[in-house]
């Protein structure tokens, strides 16, 4: 995956600053959370407890993004690929979805941060905040967690994070989001489940875009790139991770298989269409 050296580079779409003080709602999609949530439930805890409690103290992450002009600023600084991704997403969504579209943003933080959904720290991994319309995350972690979750890494994979994220904020402007919150079940076919592999199908999409779309900022994005999105959809599974943790089960699912998230992301990447993403109007979740 490279960037087009003479493309320009959205630096406002990502930021540094805090997040704001503690509000209603629990932030959603955290990869790394999902962690937590796994053990949360296999402990009896609330896992809202752990994501929104707490008073600690937000710690914007050091930025550069703001001296980021072109893709060619990608090679003088490794920082700029965030707003990079976050710039080709602002544009495959903001043609996508027409009309007055407001596209999130991206918050960089470091050790823990304040948001509309309440607090986290980075061991929640990245998430999207519907409260303040924001994609939280520790970019030092994100492939510390990858790592850990057994997963080949490499900024394809870490856009598919991004782009996994920024698809809950399309859940959110669509009002899915907020239909399927009103759900609390978990399991295969739960609304939680749903909402995580549409986000995994959105991000698809996406890619197919990037891949495609002769404007677009990233390119050259290879074989290996894919094989690096299927591999980081494979490692975020709930069957994969409750593996870590000692023992797969299904009827604690929030967020699908491994199976299930690589069929969702690749059905989103060789359709490249949206309207086949709607994981509530099917049966066949992939599983």
């Amino acid at each position: 995956m490279d960037f087009k050296s003479d493309a320009r580079i959205d630096s406002g779409s990502v930021g540094g600053a805090s997040g704001g003080g503690r509000g209603g709602g629990i932030a959603v999609g955290g990869i790394g959370g999902l962690i937590i949530v796994v053990i949360a439930l296999f402990l009896g805890i609330d896992p809202s407890a752990i994501l929104g409690g707490g008073s600690g103290q937000t710690q914007p992450q050091a930025s550069s993004t703001n001296q980021c002009s072109t893709g060619a600023d990608v090679q003088r600084d490794a920082d700029c690929r965030w707003p990079a991704y976050m710039t080709s997403l602002n544009q495959y969504w903001g043609k996508a979805a027409g009309g007055n579209f407001q596209p999130p943003t991206m918050l960089k933080f470091s050790g823990s941060v304040n948001t509309a959904c309440g607090q986290a720290s980075s061991q929640v991994g990245p998430f999207y905040c519907p409260g303040d319309q924001k994609i939280y995350i520790d970019t030092s972690f994100v492939q510390q967690l990858l790592d850990q979750l057994g997963a080949q890494g490499g900024p394809a994979a870490e856009a598919y994070i991004v782009a996994h994220e920024y698809g809950h904020h399309i859940e959110n402007v669509t009002g899915v989001l907020e239909k399927a919150q009103h759900d609390k079940s978990t399991g295969p076919t739960s609304s939680g489940v749903r909402v995580e592999l549409m986000a995994d199908c959105y991000a698809g999409v996406w890619f197919n875009f990037a891949n495609k779309d002769a404007t677009d900022i990233i390119e050259n994005i290879t074989q290996d790139d894919l094989n690096r999105v299927v591999d980081a959809a494979r490692a975020v599974g709930d069957d994969h991770i409750q593996s870590q943790q000692g023992g797969v089960n299904p009827d604690a699912w929030t967020h699908g298989s491994s199976k299930m998230r690589q069929y969702w992301v690749q059905k989103g990447f060789q359709s490249g269409d949206p309207n086949q993403c709607d994981t509530f109007a099917t049966d066949n979740l992939g599983q």
